[in-house]
């Protein structure tokens, strides 16, 4: 987010595009075919890409990986995004520049999101600064943060609903994240990471509902009791995946964090995956 609230972007590297329609019609076989570079900017000139690559695309190292042109880099104790993307219709154009993150301090936390741990959620970096050029789509800078997935089976086979939150304040940054297992369980993670990156455990405030969005995909987060949070900045309305800056209010203090929220019964729905190759194009071969 930038710092006067009126930008955002979030780069994701996907090693199996778990919301690829392809991946999907692939039948999961091969992640490493299904990579991706998604980059999404919010405000003035606002963009989206999500083009899915073949396994030529791919390049690791134990710092690096490029998934075509572009690439996420840990150099000198920083995130850097070199970013070469075109952006998905009805919006076509370059995405070009770079986004740099400078961590405050980093985590060795790995947290479980499913009981047999098939789910693995890594807040690696949940503060620092951000530094963005884009060139046409923003130069800005702004607070950050950066963390790291990882599942063993498709997002859909376990879940049928989750929302996250993160709320930086003064004292470090709080996170929720709370799921509905396929079987109707609930799965509720709630902690706070310290500006030195120590984690503890949290009694999460009362749960509190955000509206809908324009897709009707429902919305909750934590506040203060009484406290009604609201939406300050939208960024990503899709039919099963809703992504926003929301303002609530924890333990007294009122913050402003990255809200996400996805309806993973509707991902399901083999009606969505046609609308989605639009939005996800694939281009299986490469030539670097």
């Amino acid at each position: 987010m930038s710092d006067d609230g009126t930008r955002g972007v979030s780069a994701i590297g996907f090693i199996g595009s778990v919301f690829s329609p392809w991946y999907r019609w692939s039948g999961h076989r091969d992640p490493r075919d299904h990579c991706c570079l998604n980059i999404a900017t919010y405000g003035p000139g606002g963009r989206f890409a999500m083009t899915d690559r073949g396994r030529d695309a791919l390049s690791q190292t134990p710092e690096r990986i490029g998934i075509g042109p572009s690439a996420m880099e840990w150099r000198d104790g920083k995130l850097i995004v070199t970013v070469e993307e075109v952006s998905s219709p009805p919006l076509i154009s370059r995405i070009r520049g770079t986004i740099t993150f400078e961590p405050d301090a980093l985590t060795g936390a790995e947290i479980s999101l499913a009981p047999d741990d098939s789910h693995l959620w890594r807040p690696l970096a949940p503060s620092g600064r951000i530094h963005v050029d884009l060139g046409d789509r923003g130069r800005w800078s702004g607070h950050g943060y950066f963390d790291a997935n990882s599942g063993t089976r498709p997002l859909e086979a376990d879940f049928s609903y989750w929302s996250w939150g993160r709320f930086p304040g003064k004292d470090g940054t709080t996170c929720f994240y709370e799921a509905t297992l396929r079987d109707g369980s609930p799965s509720t993670t709630a902690i706070h990471i310290g500006r030195d990156g120590n984690v503890s455990d949290i009694d999460p405030p009362a749960r509190a509902t955000l509206p809908r969005t324009r897709w009707q995909v429902r919305r909750e987060t934590r506040a203060d009791a009484g406290y009604a949070p609201k939406q300050v900045l939208p960024m990503l309305d899709a039919p099963f995946y809703s992504r926003s800056a929301v303002r609530t209010c924890i333990d007294g203090e009122e913050v402003t964090g990255t809200h996400e929220a996805l309806d993973l019964d509707r991902f399901r729905g083999p009606w969505l995956m046609p609308l989605l190759a639009v939005r996800v194009p694939r281009r299986a071969n490469w030539r670097g």
